[in-house]
């Protein structure tokens, strides 16, 4: 959702160096963006496992490595598009002498030069990065999303697709997260998965990320092996490949979901215990959401677990969503 900033960078700073730094793993969604000069990976992984066995010393050469390697681009601004503690960490690693960044309730904001707000909150899809845009003394003309896919991540999520046995049009359902107060119930996936197949003919696909293949398994179990699990079998380059092919894409709060906004593919997004936007420039995505007393709890639920705002979602709501996006 933050990936317009560059596009609004690029057109406003023609020659500058504009670098984005990014977790590792994700990292293929912006190699082969061409606004991009650079893209910088950050050895997240790397750093909590020798934080978890105790390696101080150790860490703290990777990260005064990973800080030097920064200061020899002569950054001059860094912008925090996240608001986190370790975001802000990381934009002072950068050595840049402006740090601009979000307001948030975390720590580190003495690691940041400028503080802004999020903006009005006016449930729109990136709203609060257009603020940032505009709090830069930018107004950007377009502010659409900018992920790359590479041939080889569409040539290999193609493969990833023919080896389930499907052969040309499919759905996409993306149930995880890694908040569990996100998810829809697990026998209500595998039903509405498949009510899209034998109603609407199109087969469906389960993704998801590394720890997520044995929930798919799951719910491939309940649609009593009906709909094909590939969680936990895809890169993010290769799931972004699958999703942007899609004919539909119906998740929950999470960022694969969020690609088939960005992708403006038909898209059914269920929201809950979040609520990150109501509205999107995708004429095709509709978001399900039944704000209750509670709601949006975040990151601390009031409901003893019981995730009433996720159940309030009902199988039929969804199908008839989805059965009218598909309508030509």
């Amino acid at each position: 959702m933050a990936s317009p900033i560059i596009s609004v960078l690029r057109e406003a700073y023609t020659d500058a160096y504009i670098a984005w730094l990014i977790d590792e793993h994700l990292s293929s969604l912006l190699l082969h963006n061409p606004d991009l000069d650079k893209v910088i990976t950050w050895p997240k992984a790397k750093w909590k496992r020798l934080l978890k066995k105790g390696n101080i010393i150790s860490l703290a050469r990777e990260v005064q490595k990973f800080a030097n390697a920064m200061h020899l681009h002569n950054f001059d601004l860094a912008i925090d598009a996240q608001g986190l503690f370790r975001s802000r960490m990381l934009a002072w690693m950068s050595g840049a002498k402006q740090r601009i960044g979000f307001d948030s309730s975390e720590p580190g904001r003495f690691f940041m030069t400028k503080i802004i707000s999020r903006g009005p909150n006016n449930k729109c899809m990136g709203s609060e990065y257009y603020h940032l845009m505009q709090m830069l003394d930018l107004s950007p003309k377009k502010f659409t999303p900018s992920l790359s896919i590479s041939k080889e991540d569409f040539k290999s999520g193609a493969k990833n697709i023919k080896d389930t046995g499907i052969k040309e049009k499919y759905a996409v359902i993306c149930p995880f997260s890694t908040r569990p107060q996100k998810h829809w119930i697990e026998s209500r996936w595998a039903m509405l998965g498949m009510d899209i197949q034998e109603r609407l003919g199109l087969p469906v696909v389960i993704l998801g990320g590394p720890g997520d293949e044995s929930k798919g398994k799951r719910i491939r179990s309940l649609s009593h092996d009906e709909i094909f699990n590939i969680a936990g079998m895809t890169t993010i380059g290769q799931s972004a490949a699958i999703i942007k092919k899609a004919c539909l894409v119906i998740g929950v709060d999470t960022g694969l979901t969020h690609m088939g906004v960005a992708f403006n593919r038909p898209t059914i997004a269920l929201f809950g215990p979040t609520c990150p936007y109501l509205k999107t420039k995708n004429k095709s995505a509709v978001v399900l959401y039944q704000k209750m007393a509670c709601s949006p709890c975040r990151r601390t639920p009031t409901c003893d677990n019981n995730f009433t705002c996720m159940k309030s979602i009902k199988i039929e709501q969804v199908f008839n969503v989805a059965q009218n996006l598909l309508q030509p």
